[in-house]
């Protein structure tokens, strides 16, 4: 009987798990929850579920938090997994296809984004009319009444460009240290990664405070803050996914043998990094051209 149970492949099959079903609930909550949420900060007469009101952004709160703690379940789980062997060659290979086609989903998601920024831009007046904006006055960026400011690509974004690129050096930096052993280099290069996707963050966000458009006023203030909006939170995403590592490399759970997790966060920042240079080209040096730049 025992030999029967005798586990004679490389696959893992996973405990039951309760993080699908409590991540799904999660899901729902903030999905209904950001709906309500937006009606009523868009005028309207919220939801009701129930007979409980969904104006507030309470139920969205909740189900962010129920996503969040699921994220960290899950992964705490796989972690676990990896420490008991259960990792074999077979598995972390196909852990290194789902965090491929992970990132090839992320690239569609930034191609809506792009395809939508150039089709207004290229379209212009068009664009304008069926989201009911200002026209453009048959230029991109707007010069009609609906003309904006637009930012010196020179200035801010081109510093950011640079951090995210030193960025990107660091990181690899990290990841050449941990294969030769260097566990020094690898918390040095890790923490100077995260120090830097701090500065791109605390710099867009001044960024935004000092934009000389808002999301509503143009086509071009909706489609430029969606682009650039969803970038950052991917870099915010990416410095949490990274601070983790740090953690776990502090403990000494990677080796140079075996450290999917860290080449995970490796491949997702490189990632953020080729979006952000798209958008600095398109959207801030090319959108800009023969704008009127914002004096700051």
């Amino acid at each position: 009987m025992a030999d029967a149970n005798t586990k004679n492949h490389d696959y893992h099959i996973i405990d039951p798990s309760p993080w699908p079903l409590i991540g799904a609930i999660g899901a729902i909550l903030m999905a209904i929850g950001g709906i309500a949420y937006m009606r009523t900060l868009g005028g309207g007469s919220g939801i009701e579920l129930f007979g409980i009101s969904m104006s507030g952004p309470w139920l969205l709160l909740i189900g962010t938090a129920v996503v969040i703690y699921t994220m960290y379940g899950w992964w705490a789980d796989t972690v676990k997994e990896s420490h008991a062997g259960d990792h074999t060659p077979v598995v972390s290979l196909h852990l290194r296809y789902g965090m491929i086609m992970f990132i090839a989903s992320e690239v569609m998601f930034f191609v809506a984004w792009f395809w939508a920024f150039f089709d207004v831009s290229l379209f212009y007046d068009e664009a304008a009319q069926v989201a009911r904006m200002a026209y453009t006055g048959g230029t991109w960026p707007p010069s009609g009444t609906g003309a904006v400011e637009v930012f010196d690509p020179m200035h801010l974004p081109l510093f950011n460009t640079v951090t995210l690129l030193l960025s990107g050096t660091t990181v690899t930096w990290a990841h050449h240290a941990l294969l030769e052993g260097d566990r020094k280099g690898l918390i040095w290069g890790l923490t100077l990664t995260i120090v830097l996707g701090v500065i791109f963050s605390a710099v867009q966000a001044l960024e935004y405070a000092i934009a000389p458009f808002g999301f509503k006023d143009s086509i071009y203030g909706a489609t430029f803050f969606m682009a650039t909006g969803f970038h950052g939170f991917h870099v915010l995403v990416g410095t949490i996914f990274l601070a983790v590592c740090l953690f776990r490399a502090l403990k000494g759970h990677f080796t140079p043998e075996k450290h999917f997790g860290f080449e995970a966060a490796a491949w997702y920042w490189h990632f953020v990094d080729v979006v952000w240079l798209f958008l600095f080209v398109a959207v801030y040096i090319w959108a800009s051209a023969g704008g009127v730049i914002a004096a700051h």
